[in-house]
């Protein structure tokens, strides 16, 4: 071959499958293990470490679900049932101990209180008539009750263990906790739980044309929003974030910052430098410091994703670098990182729950890649979608509700059903 003629290209790697990058990330990270005791009204967003169980039956005992009369069935169906008068014998209200009712009586009772011994219905205040003028077997202070409406046996009254049984398991170890688990937890008198220690990382950006929102910028710079974006993802999944900033382009810089990041962290997150070109860096310094992967994934926008570990400084700290254009980057913590952190805390449900709606838009370019277009929910329930799906358009993320995950190859016509992957669950 003539020293003119030039080296034939090597040919490039086919594409991996989003499945397949999944399976390798997931097959390889392991839960951290530590964990932590937080108060309960604390543990939003948390990763419960422990089972926990009910120690009591809740409610603890039967109660009234409405503000009204405990009486007797029987004693009512005596009296003809609808249009009955009895005399009250005693009034409970929630937090009181009752006696248990007389025979042929009725209980003023208020909504949450228990239920007196020997009551097994009772009738909201709506649908009856107090009367004043006391009677054999009214309380001193207390009257009377007509009936207007018709008694069914066990009405209105919330059962001791209908909700929680003593022993009952209450939340699943594993489960991602939110505001309605937590009251679940207080209902069972859980004051802390025991949940997975918030996983450590380390958070930086590459690139010598990025400047931090504040400054002016230079001729070819621009503002660096990977860093905000992504900062704010890591909280929202329930980490420590450590920000180092913006990396210049050097490998000796990389290096150090990788160095410096994996002295603490569990996790390194960059975006930005993940390809090969003269001035990116995070490959070769990877390669030195510890190994790296660099997939790309058949999906569009985010293709490049590396993947591997610092271990120069005698342990094991994953690496995780996203693309440099903005909508990529936040695509790809989505896909990926996200259940890379849940996998760390222990999660159960490490992949989005996805949802079929119908589109009410035209989609005619179709690509060879699994595509994740930007949309929003319309008021009839369909998905529009953002004019301009560029990588670099970072208000098609902010004016959406979440992501149309489009198989490869396909179009769109208006009413196809598509999956939505809403970002109230990917958040």
């Amino acid at each position: 071959m003539s020293e003119t003629t030039p080296m034939p290209a090597a040919p490039r790697a086919p594409m991996m499958p989003m499945e397949e990058a999944l399976e390798r990330l997931l097959s390889q990270v392991a839960p951290l293990g530590r964990t932590e005791p937080v108060s309960t009204p604390l543990a939003r967003g948390r990763v419960l470490a422990q089972d926990l169980a009910s120690p009591l039956d809740v409610p603890p005992y039967d109660n009234s679900a409405m503000d009204g009369y405990a009486m007797r069935a029987a004693d009512v169906a005596a009296l003809g049932g609808e249009g009955a008068v009895l005399p009250l014998s005693q009034r409970v209200a929630a937090g009181s101990v009752p006696t248990p009712l007389q025979p042929g009586t009725a209980a003023r009772i208020f909504t949450g209180a228990t239920v007196p011994e020997g009551a097994d219905s009772v009738l909201m205040q709506e649908q009856c008539e107090a009367i004043a003028e006391p009677a054999a077997g009214s309380a001193p202070g207390l009257g009377q009750v007509r009936l207007l409406g018709p008694l069914v046996p066990g009405q209105h009254i919330r059962r001791r263990g209908e909700d929680l049984r003593t022993g009952q398991t209450v939340l699943t170890a594993g489960a991602r906790l939110n505001a309605a688990s937590l009251g679940l937890a207080a209902t069972a008198g859980a004051a802390t739980l025991t949940v997975a220690a918030r996983p450590r990382v380390a958070l930086f950006s590459t690139g010598d044309e990025l400047v931090l929102p504040g400054h002016p910028l230079g001729p070819g710079q621009i503002y660096n929003s990977n860093r905000t974006t992504l900062h704010a993802l890591l909280l929202a999944m329930g980490c420590e974030v450590r920000d180092l900033g913006i990396v210049p382009d050097s490998l000796e810089a990389t290096r150090a910052a990788l160095r410096d990041a994996a002295s603490d962290a569990d996790l390194i997150l960059s975006s930005g430098g993940v390809s090969v070109g003269e001035e990116d860096h995070l490959k070769p310094a990877l390669e030195r410091e510890g190994r790296l992967d660099l997939w790309q994934i058949a999906i569009k926008p985010g293709k490049p994703l590396a993947f591997g570990e610092v271990t120069s400084q005698g342990g094991r700290t994953w690496f995780m670098g996203l693309p440099g254009n903005p909508v990529s980057s936040f695509v790809t913590f989505l896909l990926f990182v996200r259940p890379v952190l849940l996998r760390l805390q222990g999660a159960t449900q490490l992949l989005p729950r996805g949802f079929q709606l119908p589109a009410e838009f035209t989609w005619t370019k179709a690509d060879k890649r699994r595509e994740f277009l930007r949309a929003k929910l319309s008021d009839a329930g369909g998905l529009q979608l953002f004019g301009n799906q560029s990588s670099g358009v970072m208000s098609s993320a902010a004016w959406a509700d979440g992501l149309i995950d489009l198989p490869p190859g396909a179009t769109v016509e208006p009413g196809q059903v598509l999956r939505f992957l809403p970002f109230n669950d990917l958040f």
